[in-house]
């Protein structure tokens, strides 16, 4: 390890500060959460935990089990994003332990005011101090963590136990999110690279332990149109751009710290005299393994900011335990600056009134997402009259969530408490969000009126096939237009032949060498079992 160097605080001192900085960022959190609107995703994963399952349409199925184990509270919006304003703080403190027992072999006495260093410097970047929105990546970054703490120890330690607790926490962090491969790949480059004795066994353990996990999730695609593959591997739309991995570097820039990264390029040599110790060569690999998977993936890839998130503790840890708490703490204090303009921003932001942003593209989806009970006002001559539905799965989440809160009726028929206020997706949609593709079945709403919430103006010839008559109305909430389409007597028939035949022959086309258990989608609306491979 490197030494400290210079004059830092004492561990006394720099402990009062790590738990203070701990305290203000949940407390900041905190009121974030109750404050920022309801986005599109948070709705619609509300919905995954409605009707709980062994998988969901999008991604595995692990944010919609955690939001289900919150019951009804999952609909209060503080409480739903709880999970996300503690989540950093958890981490945080895991940071502080796992650095202090993987640096206090060679650093002795300075291993605490190290641990505290890293943890800080992780705390206050500005993704921690603003993420409060639950996601996918939520459970992700947790099991994630755990896995490679797991897998650190149990390295240093040569524990059996610690390398399968890895493996458990991996099978979990694969059930919240694919991503979760890219550690398991970087388990298999450390074992690859750092001869150690020993090293396959606990690659063995790893797999095995993670493998039941996974065989669940393939024997849940295997009997669900294999949607989880189809979407994050064929169905997905992301255009790219000749800049995207310009865009790529920046972003890690962003979630990490220029300070930190700027000391290691110009310290490799203390980065290569630290990972000799093999514990931190596994940190290292769980850092920059994925990282380099993704920048060469970013060639030809759009890469969201969010895919990076479940790496950055172990690059802030591979940091300190290589440039010691000096540099640590000069990131630290960069990323406090920088953090604290971004909250500046957002209480700015948050005094304005929704009328200041009418110039901006997207004013009728901050209208929808920050005054959805305005537009469910406006609809309200509408309710128990007809199905009311959106054009896509994020108006349809938000307006379903809301809905829900304020006992607004959606679907009169409904029999499920849920589905009283749940709004459809009507028409072919996009490769997001497809989780209505199971939610809803078309077939009982055969002959009923449906009114159908756009944002964008609507194209009769979109409509009219599939209703005895069509009125179109617009509505306006704070200066933003919706539009409305009153569909009368909705024939099933026509929109099974001219927009599902449509959606299974472009988001369910499984591939042959895929064997088929079942596809609801196709069974559902098509009477057979599986669907038919592309020709």
């Amino acid at each position: 390890m490197s030494a400290t160097g210079g004059s830092a605080p004492g561990v006394a001192a720099l402990r009062r500060l790590f738990w203070t900085a701990l305290a203000a960022t949940v407390a900041f959190r905190l009121w974030l959460a109750w404050w920022f609107p309801m986005t599109g995703d948070e709705a619609y994963f509300v919905y995954w935990a409605d009707a709980p399952a062994a998988g969901f349409y999008d991604h595995p199925p692990m944010v919609g089990w955690m939001l289900a184990a919150l019951g009804p509270l999952a609909h209060v919006k503080p409480v739903m994003r709880l999970p996300s304003v503690v989540l950093p703080a958890i981490i945080a403190v895991g940071m502080a332990w796992l650095v202090r027992a993987l640096a206090r072999p060679a650093a002795g006495a300075d291993a605490e005011t190290l641990g505290y260093a890293a943890a800080l410097a992780w705390l206050v970047a500005p993704a921690q101090v603003l993420n409060i929105a639950i996601t996918t990546d939520t459970p992700l970054a947790l099991f994630s963590f755990l896995s490679l703490a797991a897998f650190a120890l149990g390295v240093q330690r040569r524990s059996r136990a610690l390398v399968c607790t890895a493996g458990v926490a991996l099978g979990l962090a694969f059930l919240s999110k694919y991503f979760a491969v890219l550690l398991g790949f970087a388990y298999l480059v450390f074992t690859l690279v750092v001869r150690r004795e020993g090293r396959w066994r606990d690659l063995g353990i790893v797999v095995a332990a993670a493998l039941p996990f996974a065989l669940f999730n393939a024997w849940w695609n295997y009997q669900n149109c294999w949607a989880n593959l189809l979407h994050n591997a064929y169905n997905r739309e992301t255009g790219v751009v000749w800049y995207s991995a310009l865009v790529f570097a920046a972003l890690v820039v962003y979630v990490s710290s220029p300070l930190l990264l700027w000391y290691l390029a110009r310290n490799p040599a203390t980065v290569r005299e630290a990972a000799r110790a093999p514990a931190v060569a596994a940190l290292a690999a769980c850092a920059f393994v994925p990282l380099v998977v993704l920048a060469a993936a970013s060639i030809g890839k759009r890469i969201g900011l969010h895919w990076l998130l479940s790496f950055m503790p172990a690059l802030f840890m591979v940091g300190a335990l290589a440039l010691g708490v000096r540099r640590t703490l000069a990131s630290a204090k960069f990323l406090v600056i920088f953090s604290a303009a971004h909250v500046a921003l957002v209480f700015v932001v948050a005094a304005l009134p929704t009328e200041a942003l009418q110039r901006l593209r997207k004013y009728d989806s901050i209208v929808m997402a920050m005054h959805p009970g305005e537009l469910l006002a406006a609809l309200k001559p509408y309710e128990g009259k007809f199905v009311l539905a959106a054009d896509g799965y994020s108006p349809a989440a938000t307006l379903s969530y809301r809905a829900g809160e304020i006992g607004f009726v959606a679907q009169p028929a409904a029999a499920e408490p849920w589905r009283r206020h749940y709004f459809p997706v009507f028409g072919q949609g996009s490769s997001h969000g497809r989780q209505d593709d199971i939610l809803t079945d078309f077939r009982q709403f055969d002959g009923k009126d449906i009114l159908i919430v756009r944002k964008d103006p609507p194209d009769p010839k979109d409509y009219a096939p599939f209703f005895r008559a069509v009125q179109y109305r617009d509505v306006t909430v704070r200066g933003a237009t919706f539009h409305l389409v009153l569909g009368e007597h909705f024939d099933y028939s026509a929109y099974r032949d001219r927009v599902l035949a449509l959606v299974r022959d472009r988001y369910y086309r499984i591939p042959a060498y895929l064997p088929q258990g079942r596809c609801y989608f196709c069974e559902r609306h098509f009477g057979t079992a599986t669907c038919p491979p592309p020709g």
